[in-house]
């Protein structure tokens, strides 16, 4: 089984908030600063380079955009939050005997460092990240490459995460099913999830007991 990590097992919503309550504090920002932020992050989809000049200009401030984005790098990830009830379900999935991957888009340091900091790496047997291999979801071929290093099929893998093009979509097109776990982007209609997950306890009832 493979997992996305940001706003899948890591609750990236949550260390956001932690993180933008210090950021705004540190740098006394102006009350509305915070949620534009969250808006312009679009879920994480947009490079914070060009989120902090924009903030600066909107807000008319005198802060220097690469001190705000510094402050990103060395405090986003300080305090990260676990997503409710992934820590119990990854536990019962390594007693029922399942491989289990992560395959996430992003910097290596940084991801690795959530996954440390959320206490989870020791439940992996193997993290892909983008940066690592020069692949990106939703390609096809970062999941295929995820199975390989497993040495597991498509068919028997599922994929779990809440972007409906990079988590259902991608994997997919490598032959795997994809359990939808939403809070991401809206569902467009021509994207059908195998299963849709009202929290990550879903996933038990996927998978059957060993």
């Amino acid at each position: 089984m493979l997992f996305d990590l940001d706003g899948t097992l890591h609750d990236r919503a949550e260390t956001v908030r932690r993180y933008l309550t210090g950021h705004v504090a540190r740098f006394d920002l102006p009350e509305g600063y915070a949620e534009r932020w969250k808006e312009l992050d679009d879920l994480g989809y947009r490079p914070k380079r060009e989120v902090f000049p924009q903030l600066v200009a909107e807000f008319g401030l005198k802060h220097d955009p690469e001190v705000l984005l510094q402050d990103f790098s060395d405090h986003a990830w300080a305090d990260v939050a676990l997503m409710p009830h992934a820590l119990d379900v990854l536990q019962e999935l390594r007693r029922r005997r399942l491989k289990l991957g992560v395959v996430t888009n992003g910097w290596s340091e940084k991801q690795l460092q959530a996954l440390g900091g959320l206490g989870l790496t020791h439940l992996f047997d193997d993290v892909v990240v983008s940066e690592a291999v020069g692949l990106r979801k939703p390609d096809p071929a970062i999941f295929r490459l995820a199975l390989a290093r497993l040495n597991v099929g498509a068919s028997e893998a599922l994929y779990v995460g809440d972007s409906p093009l990079n988590d259902v979509a991608g994997p997919q097109l490598a032959g795997m099913k994809a359990a939808l776990f939403p809070g991401g982007h809206p569902l467009p209609a021509h994207i059908r999830p195998d299963w849709t997950l009202r929290d990550l306890r879903g996933v038990l009832e996927i998978v059957p007991p060993a």
